[in-house]
């Protein structure tokens, strides 16, 4: 990677820690000039505006951070229910990246920035049909494999289980992560009966 590549990038890894603790709206571009410690220049030559900062941050390291966390697993497991269990029960044992006093940045931003600018919900919204969208073909594979004694919709299996994720995360603001446990209980239990 360049030297401009590399400044780039954390920038972007920079900002994005801060918005994961403060949000996108409260985090300002002096907090994230004086985070990185790049000039005022230096961050305008690599963003143009800090809208062109966010859309970067989503495209660049939370979709490839995800496609590897959320959407590789399943695409690559042979049981669904295993796997969607399994990326899950990462996900929210995951102390090191995720805070559960902050919830989940991707939801966060969903929340925050969605009903607010057409260009994020569209990038937000690509996030999460790519999750979706490898839910219901692990599904869609295993009942064509026959792995499953009932018949169902993939793709309400995957609202359930995404909508499920959103929740727990924000409910674990308040409540801590005891609150994960008792939802990946209740998920197993979901899956297991499909």
């Amino acid at each position: 990677m360049s030297k401009a590549a590399d400044t780039r990038m954390m920038i972007l890894q920079k900002s994005f820690e801060l918005i994961y603790r403060k949000g996108y709206q409260a985090t300002s571009i002096d907090e994230i000039i004086a985070t990185t410690q790049v000039t005022k220049g230096a961050f305008y030559y690599h963003f143009k505006t800090k809208d062109d900062m966010g859309l970067s941050l989503i495209n660049e390291v939370l979709y490839p951070g995800m496609y590897n966390v959320m959407i590789k697993p399943l695409e690559e497991g042979k049981d669904p229910v295993k796997a969607i269990y399994k990326v899950m029960e990462n996900l929210l044992n995951d102390f090191v990246f995720f805070n559960p006093d902050y919830g989940c940045p991707a939801i966060n931003l969903i929340e925050e920035m969605s009903p607010m600018n057409a260009t994020f919900k569209k990038a937000l919204s690509r996030l999460v049909k790519q999750w979706q969208t490898a839910i219901v073909a692990a599904l869609n594979k295993g009942q064509a494999d026959n792995l499953f004694a009932s018949t169902f919709v993939p793709e309400e299996v995957a609202m359930v289980v995404i909508s499920g994720y959103g929740g727990v995360r924000n409910i674990g603001k308040a409540l801590g992560k005891s609150s994960y446990k008792t939802y990946l209980k209740g998920l197993k239990t979901y899956l297991t009966n499909l």
